[in-house]
Protein backbone atom coordinates (compact mmCIF):
# COMPACT_ATOMS: atom_id res chain seq x y z
CA UNK A 1 0.00 0.00 0.00
CA UNK A 2 1.02 3.65 -0.82
CA UNK A 3 1.40 6.21 1.22
CA UNK A 4 -1.53 8.49 1.93
CA UNK A 5 -1.30 11.80 1.60
CA UNK A 6 -4.71 13.45 1.92
CA UNK A 7 -7.34 12.25 4.72
CA UNK A 8 -11.09 13.26 3.43
CA UNK A 9 -13.67 13.68 6.31
CA UNK A 10 -16.48 14.32 4.61
CA UNK A 11 -20.35 14.44 4.76
CA UNK A 12 -23.51 16.70 5.01
CA UNK A 13 -23.83 19.96 7.30
CA UNK A 14 -24.15 19.07 11.16
CA UNK A 15 -22.90 15.74 11.61
CA UNK A 16 -19.93 16.31 13.43
CA UNK A 17 -16.88 16.19 10.48
CA UNK A 18 -15.46 19.69 11.53
CA UNK A 19 -15.26 18.69 15.38
CA UNK A 20 -13.46 15.06 14.29
CA UNK A 21 -11.26 16.62 11.34
CA UNK A 22 -9.69 18.67 13.47
CA UNK A 23 -8.56 15.78 15.83
CA UNK A 24 -7.47 14.26 13.34
CA UNK A 25 -5.43 16.83 11.75
CA UNK A 26 -3.70 17.22 15.38
CA UNK A 27 -3.19 13.67 15.87
CA UNK A 28 -1.88 12.82 12.66
CA UNK A 29 0.04 16.75 12.85
CA UNK A 30 -1.33 17.76 9.56
CA UNK A 31 -2.77 21.19 8.50
CA UNK A 32 -6.31 20.58 7.76
CA UNK A 33 -8.40 22.75 4.78
CA UNK A 34 -11.72 23.29 5.01
CA UNK A 35 -13.44 22.92 1.79
CA UNK A 36 -15.98 25.60 2.58
CA UNK A 37 -12.62 28.42 2.24
CA UNK A 38 -12.23 26.81 -0.84
CA UNK A 39 -15.93 27.66 -2.09
CA UNK A 40 -15.68 30.99 -0.81
CA UNK A 41 -12.29 31.40 -2.47
CA UNK A 42 -13.72 30.12 -5.90
CA UNK A 43 -16.50 32.36 -5.47
CA UNK A 44 -14.69 35.34 -4.75
CA UNK A 45 -13.03 34.95 -7.90
CA UNK A 46 -15.87 34.11 -10.42
CA UNK A 47 -19.02 35.89 -11.35
CA UNK A 48 -22.75 35.07 -11.32
CA UNK A 49 -22.42 34.96 -15.11
CA UNK A 50 -19.15 32.86 -15.14
CA UNK A 51 -20.04 30.01 -12.73
CA UNK A 52 -23.73 30.89 -12.06
CA UNK A 53 -24.43 27.77 -9.57
CA UNK A 54 -21.60 28.88 -7.33
CA UNK A 55 -23.09 32.07 -7.17
CA UNK A 56 -26.58 30.49 -6.50
CA UNK A 57 -26.98 30.84 -2.89
CA UNK A 58 -25.75 34.49 -2.53
CA UNK A 59 -27.82 35.39 -5.75
CA UNK A 60 -31.07 33.86 -4.43
CA UNK A 61 -31.47 34.35 -0.67
CA UNK A 62 -34.66 33.64 -0.49
CA UNK A 63 -34.20 29.98 -2.45
CA UNK A 64 -33.69 27.98 1.00
CA UNK A 65 -37.09 29.18 2.03
CA UNK A 66 -39.28 28.37 -1.24
CA UNK A 67 -37.65 25.52 -2.45
CA UNK A 68 -38.01 21.93 -1.48
CA UNK A 69 -35.33 20.02 0.59
CA UNK A 70 -34.91 17.62 -2.69
CA UNK A 71 -34.55 20.74 -4.79
CA UNK A 72 -32.09 22.17 -2.38
CA UNK A 73 -30.33 18.86 -2.14
CA UNK A 74 -30.12 19.10 -6.28
CA UNK A 75 -28.86 22.32 -6.12
CA UNK A 76 -26.14 21.49 -3.62
CA UNK A 77 -25.02 18.85 -5.73
CA UNK A 78 -24.01 20.71 -9.00
CA UNK A 79 -21.95 23.38 -6.66
CA UNK A 80 -20.19 20.25 -5.75
CA UNK A 81 -19.49 18.64 -9.41
CA UNK A 82 -18.93 23.05 -10.23
CA UNK A 83 -16.09 23.24 -7.19
CA UNK A 84 -14.76 19.44 -7.76
CA UNK A 85 -11.60 21.19 -9.97
CA UNK A 86 -10.40 23.22 -6.71
CA UNK A 87 -10.93 20.50 -4.72
CA UNK A 88 -9.39 17.89 -7.39
CA UNK A 89 -6.24 20.44 -7.57
CA UNK A 90 -5.41 20.70 -3.97
CA UNK A 91 -5.59 16.71 -3.72
CA UNK A 92 -3.01 16.63 -6.67
CA UNK A 93 -0.63 19.08 -5.53
CA UNK A 94 -0.55 17.40 -1.83
CA UNK A 95 -0.16 13.96 -3.67
CA UNK A 96 2.45 15.78 -5.80
CA UNK A 97 4.25 17.04 -3.06
CA UNK A 98 3.64 14.53 -0.59
CA UNK A 99 2.70 17.14 2.03
CA UNK A 100 -0.10 15.46 4.04
CA UNK A 101 -3.37 16.90 4.84
CA UNK A 102 -6.52 16.90 6.23
CA UNK A 103 -9.28 17.83 3.52
CA UNK A 104 -12.90 18.24 5.62
CA UNK A 105 -16.14 19.29 3.79
CA UNK A 106 -19.57 18.58 2.68
CA UNK A 107 -19.22 19.60 -0.62
CA UNK A 108 -16.87 16.30 -1.53
CA UNK A 109 -18.80 13.54 -3.06
CA UNK A 110 -18.13 9.83 -3.37
CA UNK A 111 -17.15 9.98 -7.37
CA UNK A 112 -14.27 12.79 -6.52
CA UNK A 113 -12.69 10.67 -3.62
CA UNK A 114 -13.05 7.06 -5.77
CA UNK A 115 -11.10 8.45 -8.63
CA UNK A 116 -7.83 8.39 -6.09
CA UNK A 117 -7.58 4.75 -4.99
CA UNK A 118 -3.89 5.28 -3.97
CA UNK A 119 -2.40 8.32 -1.52
CA UNK A 120 -6.58 9.04 -0.34
CA UNK A 121 -7.88 8.09 2.67
CA UNK A 122 -11.45 9.47 3.71
CA UNK A 123 -14.79 8.60 4.60
CA UNK A 124 -17.98 10.20 4.72
CA UNK A 125 -20.11 10.53 7.65
CA UNK A 126 -23.62 9.82 7.94
CA UNK A 127 -26.37 10.72 10.74
CA UNK A 128 -29.53 8.42 10.05
CA UNK A 129 -31.48 10.58 12.55
CA UNK A 130 -32.38 13.84 11.36
CA UNK A 131 -33.40 14.52 14.82
CA UNK A 132 -29.77 14.40 16.09
CA UNK A 133 -28.48 16.56 13.36
CA UNK A 134 -31.21 19.18 14.43
CA UNK A 135 -29.56 18.73 17.82
CA UNK A 136 -26.17 19.44 16.68
CA UNK A 137 -27.09 22.69 14.41
CA UNK A 138 -29.10 24.02 17.91
CA UNK A 139 -26.02 23.11 20.07
CA UNK A 140 -23.87 24.78 17.17
CA UNK A 141 -26.12 27.46 16.66
CA UNK A 142 -28.15 28.18 19.03
CA UNK A 143 -29.67 31.26 18.39
CA UNK A 144 -30.67 30.12 15.13
CA UNK A 145 -32.83 27.42 16.84
CA UNK A 146 -34.45 24.37 15.49
CA UNK A 147 -33.45 24.22 11.73
CA UNK A 148 -35.92 21.57 10.73
CA UNK A 149 -35.38 21.87 6.99
CA UNK A 150 -31.79 22.51 7.36
CA UNK A 151 -31.68 19.36 9.43
CA UNK A 152 -33.92 17.79 6.56
CA UNK A 153 -31.45 18.51 3.78
CA UNK A 154 -28.59 16.75 5.37
CA UNK A 155 -30.76 14.03 6.01
CA UNK A 156 -31.31 13.85 2.51
CA UNK A 157 -27.92 14.12 1.50
CA UNK A 158 -26.73 11.40 3.57
CA UNK A 159 -29.09 8.67 2.41
CA UNK A 160 -27.85 10.02 -0.89
CA UNK A 161 -24.29 9.75 0.30
CA UNK A 162 -24.78 5.88 1.65
CA UNK A 163 -26.42 5.10 -1.51
CA UNK A 164 -23.51 6.71 -3.62
CA UNK A 165 -20.80 5.28 -1.03
CA UNK A 166 -22.64 1.47 -1.34
CA UNK A 167 -22.10 1.82 -5.60
CA UNK A 168 -18.75 2.98 -5.80
CA UNK A 169 -17.19 1.23 -2.24
CA UNK A 170 -16.61 4.68 -0.39
CA UNK A 171 -16.63 4.06 3.26
CA UNK A 172 -19.45 5.56 5.31
CA UNK A 173 -19.07 6.42 9.15
CA UNK A 174 -21.77 6.56 12.04
CA UNK A 175 -20.76 9.87 14.03
CA UNK A 176 -22.23 8.18 17.25
CA UNK A 177 -21.35 7.12 20.06
CA UNK A 178 -19.37 10.02 20.22
CA UNK A 179 -17.18 8.81 23.29
CA UNK A 180 -15.22 6.38 20.25
CA UNK A 181 -15.90 8.30 17.12
CA UNK A 182 -12.06 9.52 16.88
CA UNK A 183 -10.55 5.91 18.15
CA UNK A 184 -13.15 4.39 15.22
CA UNK A 185 -11.92 6.80 12.32
CA UNK A 186 -7.91 6.58 13.32
CA UNK A 187 -8.57 2.26 13.13
CA UNK A 188 -10.82 3.13 9.63
CA UNK A 189 -8.01 5.28 8.34
CA UNK A 190 -4.94 2.78 9.32
CA UNK A 191 -6.64 0.23 7.86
Amino acid sequence: MEECYVYVVAGPSGVGKSALSYQLARYLQTPIVEVDDLFLAVEALTSPEEHPILHYWRENPEAANDLSPESILGIHLEVCRSLAPAIVSVIDNHIETRLPIVLEGDYILPELLKKYSNHVEGFFIVEDEQEKIVENFLNREPLKGRQQKRAQVSALFGRWLRNECASLGCGIFAPRPWGTQFDRAIRLIKS
